[in-house]
C-alpha cells in the first residue's frame, strides 16, 4: 500500500483533512472542485433550505450522470467503495473535529 499524505478539502463551505494516496490527490481535488461547481450552481438556480439541499442534489446528480454515462457495474461498485470509505473518513474528520 502506498503512503498516504494528509491533504485538506473543502466541500460545501467545510474543511475536511483526509489521508489519501499521493496518485489519488489529483483526481480527489478535481471531483471536490466540480462538487463545489455544481453546489454553487443549484444555489443559484434552484430553491433549497440550507446547504444539506444542496449537497443532496449535488449527489443526486451525480448518481445519475454516471448512471447515464453507462459505467460498468464492476466500476461502480469500486467508485461506491470509494466513497463509503470517503464518508468513513469524513465521519471520523466531524468527530475529531
Amino acid at each position: 500500500m502506498a503512503e498516504l499524505i494528509p491533504v485538506n478539502i473543502v466541500i460545501a463551505d467545510r474543511s475536511y483533512r483526509l489521508r489519501i494516496e499521493a496518485s489519488d490527490e489529483e483526481m480527489v481535488r478535481k471531483t471536490a472542485g466540480l462538487i463545489n461547481d455544481k453546489i454553487t450552481e443549484f444555489r443559484n438556480n434552484l430553491a433549497g433550505k440550507d446547504m444539506q439541499d444542496y449537497v443532496a442534489m449535488v449527489l443526486l446528480w451525480f448518481a445519475t450522470e454516471q448512471n447515464q454515462s453507462g459505467i460498468e457495474m464492476v466500476k461502480w461498485q469500486e467508485a461506491a467503495a470509494r466513497l463509503s470509505s470517503l464518508e468513513k473518513q469524513l465521519d471520523k474528520a466531524l468527530e475529531e473535529g
